[in-house]
């Protein structure tokens, strides 16, 4: 399991949505993974399942196993009808004040059951984390949940 966690100066609310939203997610994706993801699939509770599309051109269905509103979403990802392997992305919001927001990024990849995935799986580092956390600062500090 990795983990990479910055400021943001944007509120929380501003940056969740961000994340929230699989077709913003593209925009901010620090490991150039994914391609794009249908509009209108706002994540908004547990138990939800969001669907992008990778660079590579395969889909993925994202199993959504933690959901708090403005301050933690996690999922599982997994091939179109199966079940998800055991590796999970997690986003942690945690306001300062009005205006800054800590965000930690996790992947965990513990209960990883696929062989076929461990080296990608290590091969992802803090750095791709941050690389995330840098893009999506970007995005909310330059102007909140404006949508390009």
């Amino acid at each position: 399991m990795i983990s990479a966690s910055r400021i943001i100066a944007a509120n929380a609310d501003q940056i969740f949505e961000l994340i929230a939203d699989p077709a913003q997610q593209p925009r901010w994706d620090g490991n150039d993974n994914l391609a794009e993801a249908p509009p209108g699939q706002r994540v908004r509770a547990a138990g939800e399942v969001f669907t992008n599309t990778l660079t590579t051109g395969g889909v993925r269905e994202n199993h959504v196993v933690e959901f708090d509103e403005g301050r933690r979403i996690a999922w599982r990802p997994a091939e179109p009808g199966k079940e998800p392997p055991g590796h999970l992305w997690r986003w942690e919001l945690e306001p300062i004040d009005s205006a800054h927001t800590r965000v930690t990024h996790t992947y965990d990849w513990t209960r990883l059951t696929d062989e076929g995935r461990f080296a990608r799986a290590r091969a992802t580092s803090a750095d791709r984390l941050r690389a995330s956390l840098d893009r999506l600062a970007a995005l909310a500090e330059r102007d909140g949940t404006n949508r390009a």
